[in-house]
């Protein structure tokens, strides 16, 4: 389908988008694309600007995404810091920016009342934004901070290796983010003013010629259009050409070399990289599209089905990465396992065997026509997404696609071309690659150091003579195309709903189980959503019941795979998690053969057997995936102690990684079916599906589970039924829990103070939500713009199991987590003032603010079955909850806020209860070793005592599933 343009272009859209699209170019070049969605609760803009990292200036890394940090502040017409963030936080939306090579994105959204004014805020950072030369000194910090986060982060160290192996007179070499370093010492060094610089930079690379404007409302294509005019015809246009770097950043010094690398976190992994021509050039013949789903595909005959096979990998993806219109790589990953660590040259051998089985079989018709009908279909059938992420996927797009393409971009490749698709392939040869091999073995063994994250390595060259020995010696295994995919669906028809139903209705109930059920009113897409929870009080009754569990669900995915993996392809996708009272299945995608998967998966279920050698590969697998745990970012540590702390009945990973290495196959194999012999199984379905449907599906899988002549499953006993129960802090008290940072190395400190509030109650909520979101900004401009404690600095609601909070997350190198909690407790202070000066108009808008974001409605099935089961989780069961919430919050008044902040969030206030959780790096562990108790707040030594004196909040699960509030 087409929609009307200006001028001759028309831009191909979706079959079901019934959004209105007009292309307009402002006098200054500017190039808009304005969308009408009268349906939409959201409006939004993005700003993608022609210029990104590439364009730094040599001695001055990072000035473009400093520059992106900067026209946040304040501008000339409104000078106040951060007033621009506090009027969108206020009118129920958010904001965000990202620099990436060749561009830089700033994108918003806001309740449809706030847009007119937001969108005129946003004009100004391109028209004439302040940057301050306070704000400019202060705002480094933040850059260094967010630079201190990825330090230890292995995809940050491994990309910045893989750019800095390349030609050093290409853009491609540089260090992007920026650091104190590079922004403040060295400039100073050589007498440069970095806001002069900044200045510069935004004069010389910010042209309307080289914007691109995507705008989304309510209203109709003439009212933005006049609104677009006018608020963005200031821009200046100085016909700047966007920078494109010279051709490839490799020369021949940086192909044929096998790079051995040290990585933070435990496992091995390979990366393969071959330059290529970038697939922008060919979008329409999609060659690398073709090769990746070849390369990476994981059905029978293909690469990672041998390799894992061999026990060898767990994992492998292939695809174009690092592209721009000028040069882009052909990237190979693979996770190794310890047995795949020592096969590394059968490994590289078997991929160039597979890439020459693809050039001896030649491009094949019929899959490349197979892979152009799953495109179309997932495009045509695309679902809604949030507006805010809509137009920063179109205005990068804008960039480099002809206006026809610009909703499409890659993603519909239609035109068979053998010619273009070989070209590529050829470039996969053992004479350009380039093969980055990570493992912590390699410890000791290296002799180069990357500048900018410290991540050590050696470079070896390896010619493709040698290559090609290892193809000959490696194994002799069936190699073969993938089969034809069953799992395309053909029939896209939507099922008859006979009454507009809003909530989900119990169909069914039984001892076995219970079915919620939710047919699709909404969102008119042959899709349908499946939820099976699995409650099985055996799962989480020890550390090594919980091991298992998640032991038996990754094996379960395991022999799943090369089956499924073909409805992944198709569109179908799925999942089996463990969770702490046994495991999920969850089914997404196109209805039309969904029950054939999910009928796979339970027949999986039901005769699971243990294979010896893939439960050590995955046991291998889990016991690395709990080690890593201990390089998590310390606010995930900080957050994951807070969980610990407050919810009853769950165990450390500490000690589940002390289990692992006992287990056995034995144990998994008795375990599995002790598990499963007293179960419940709770069911959301909903979607493209009948009830008669959805009740045929959960009677036969009862009647494989707990109806069979050996039934593996019986229901559970009234007393068995599982409830999530959560601490009930003492009123007055204040609890502190400090533990240094698990990862030695780690510079940053964290805090999540968190403030415990109540049971979920519709009144109470929605002062808490009010409160956070008038909190939310003041929070980060005092906390991070003025103080700067750290790029991560978070105030937010928290809600465990129906009992709801507030936290405040902070990660910082500058002030160690006792000083961390110091300053919010004086932002407390401070902004109490704030609360008692605010106006009656203030409060009204603010409450209107928020009733506008409750009154959102979903997006498409996945967002609204999430909101649907959160309930039936929590037990809350209040699928109306919105409705009662927005009549909760008419009736608020501002003295009833603040009784609220009195009671529950104020410094000293009588029933306050709050839990400080403080994780110190190794920047403040003098301060770790100087925590003793304080006269103002007690410290817990020990999590399980602690959690053990406490008493807990009643569960809102109750055994009926008819729960009230």
């Amino acid at each position: 389908m087409v929609a009307g343009m200006e001028g001759a272009a028309e831009i191909v859209k979706a079959r079901t988008d019934k959004r209105d699209y007009r292309r307009i170019i402002l006098p200054n070049s500017l190039q808009v694309l304005l969308i009408s969605d009268p349906d939409t609760d959201k409006c939004a803009a993005s700003m993608d600007v022609g210029v990104g990292s590439f364009s730094d200036p040599a001695g001055l890394e990072g000035l473009a995404h400093f520059l992106e940090h900067m026209l946040f502040y304040a501008s000339e017409k409104y000078p106040v810091e951060d007033s621009y963030s506090k009027y969108i936080t206020e009118h129920g939306g958010s904001t965000n920016a990202f620099t990436s090579a060749e561009h830089t994105n700033y994108h918003f959204d806001v309740n449809t009342d706030g847009f007119e004014e937001a969108l005129d805020r946003f004009s100004q950072f391109f028209t004439k934004p302040l940057m301050s030369p306070d704000a400019t000194t202060r705002e480094i910090k933040a850059v260094d901070s967010e630079n201190q986060k990825n330090l230890l982060s292995d995809p940050w160290r491994m990309n910045q290796l893989q750019k800095h192996l390349s030609s050093e007179d290409h853009p491609y070499h540089k260090f992007s983010t920026g650091n104190r370093d590079t922004l403040e010492v060295k400039p100073k060094e050589k007498g440069l003013d970095t806001r002069n610089e900044l200045l510069k930079f935004y004069e010389h690379n910010y042209s309307a010629n080289i914007m691109c404007l995507v705008v989304y409302t309510n209203e109709s294509l003439d009212k933005i259009q006049n609104i677009v005019e006018v608020k963005f015809q200031n821009i200046r246009n100085t016909n700047r050409s966007s920078f494109h770097p010279p051709g490839q950043p490799c020369k021949s010094e940086h192909l044929q070399i096998l790079v051995k690398t040290v990585p933070i976190k435990q496992g091995h992994k390979l990366r393969i990289l071959w330059p290529v021509t970038p697939e922008i050039r060919h979008y329409n013949e999609g060659p690398c599209r073709y090769l990746g789903h070849l390369i990476g595909h994981e059905g029978e005959g293909s690469l990672y089905y041998i390799l894992k096979t061999l026990g060898w990998a767990t994992g492998l993806s292939a695809g174009e990465s690092d592209w721009s219109l000028d040069f882009a790589f052909f990237k190979v990953s693979i996770e190794l396992t310890d047995a795949g660590h020592e096969h590394i040259q059968d490994i590289i051998g078997l991929l160039f065997k597979y890439v020459e089985l693809l050039q001896h079989s030649g491009v094949c018709e019929w899959i490349f026509e197979e892979l152009s009908a799953v495109c179309e279909t997932k495009f045509h059938y695309q679902d809604k997404v949030p507006p805010i992420d809509y137009v920063v996927h179109i205005s990068s797009n804008m960039q480099l696609y002809p206006p026809k393409d610009w909703l499409i971009g890659s993603s519909l490749p239609t035109k068979f071309s053998p010619s273009v698709i070989k070209m590529v392939l050829d470039q996969l040869s053992p004479n350009n690659v380039r093969i980055f091999w990570e493992s912590k073995n390699f410890e000791g063994h290296t002799d180069r150091v990357e500048p900018w994250y410290g991540t050590k390595y050696s470079i070896e060259k390896i010619s493709s003579s040698v290559i090609q020995e290892w193809v000959h010696s490696s194994p002799d295994q069936n190699l073969h195309l993938p089969a034809p995919n069953i799992f395309i669906p053909t029939d896209l028809s939507l099922k008859p709903v006979q009454e507009k139903v809003k909530f989900p209705v119990l169909l069914s109930r039984s001892s076995y189980s219970a079915l919620w059920y939710k047919p699709d009113t909404l969102f008119s897409t042959p899709k349908a959503y499946v939820k099976i929870d699995f409650n099985c009080p055996y799962a989480g009754s020890s550390p090594e019941a919980e091991v298992l569990t998640h032991i038996f669900t990754q094996l379960l995915m395991d022999y799943l795979n090369e089956y499924a993996y073909y409805a992944q392809v198709a569109g179908l996708n799925y999942g089996v998690n463990h969770t702490d009272s046994g495991f999920q299945v969850t089914v997404l995608g196109y209805n039309h053969k969904l029950r054939i998967l999910l009928e796979t998966i339970i027949e999986k279920i039901s005769t699971f057997r243990v294979q010896t050698d893939r439960f050590s590969v995955i046991k291998e697998m889990v016991t690395k995936e709990y080690e890593n745990s201990k390089y998590q970012q310390p606010y995930q540590q900080a957050m994951y102690y807070c969980s610990l702390i407050l919810q009853d009945q769950t165990w450390p990973w500490m000690e589940q990684l002390e289990v692992l290495p006992l287990l056995q196959p034995e144990d998994l194999s008795k375990f599995v079916p002790a598990m499963l012999s007293r179960s419940f199984l709770e069911f959301y379905v909903a979607g493209n599906i009948e009830g008669n449907e959805a009740e045929l599906m959960v009677r036969h899988i009862e009647d494989v589970l707990f109806k069979c002549s050996k039934p593996l499953c019986q229901p559970l006993f009234p007393s068995q039924h599982v409830t999530n129960r959560v601490v009930k802090l003492e009123s007055g008290t204040s609890y502190f829990y400090p533990s240094e940072c698990l990862n030695p190395n780690d510079e940053n400190s964290a805090l999540v103070h968190y403030i415990q509030v109540g049971r979920d109650d519709f009144k109470l909520n929605v002062k808490l939500q009010l409160f956070a979101l008038v909190a939310k900004q003041a929070a980060f401009h005092q906390l991070r713009s003025v103080e700067q404690l750290g790029y991560i600095t978070v105030l937010m609601q928290r809600n465990d199991c129906g009992i709801r909070g507030l936290q405040f997350i902070i990660q910082s190198t500058v002030k160690g987590p006792g000083n961390i909690d110091q300053r919010v407790e004086a932002f407390l202070n401070m902004f109490e003032a704030k609360l008692l000066e605010m106006t009656a108009d203030d409060f009204k808008s603010n409450v209107n603010a928020l009733i506008d974001m409750k009154l959102e409605k979903h997006k498409n099935l996945r967002e609204e079955s999430a909101f649907f089961w959160r309930e039936i989780t929590d037990g809350t069961l209040r699928f109306d909850r919105k409705d009662f919430e927005v009549e909760a919050l008419r009736q608020l008044t501002l003295q009833d806020l603040i009784d609220f902040f009195n009671e529950y969030v104020k410094v000293g206030a009588p029933q306050k209860k709050t839990l400080s959780i403080r994780v110190y790096g190794n920047l403040h562990s003098d301060d770790y070793n100087a925590e003793t108790s304080q006269p103002d707040s007690a410290k817990i030594e020990n999590v399980f005592s602690f959690r053990k004196s406490q008493s807990l909040y009643g569960s809102f699960k109750g055994l009926s599933g008819q729960m009230k509030l």
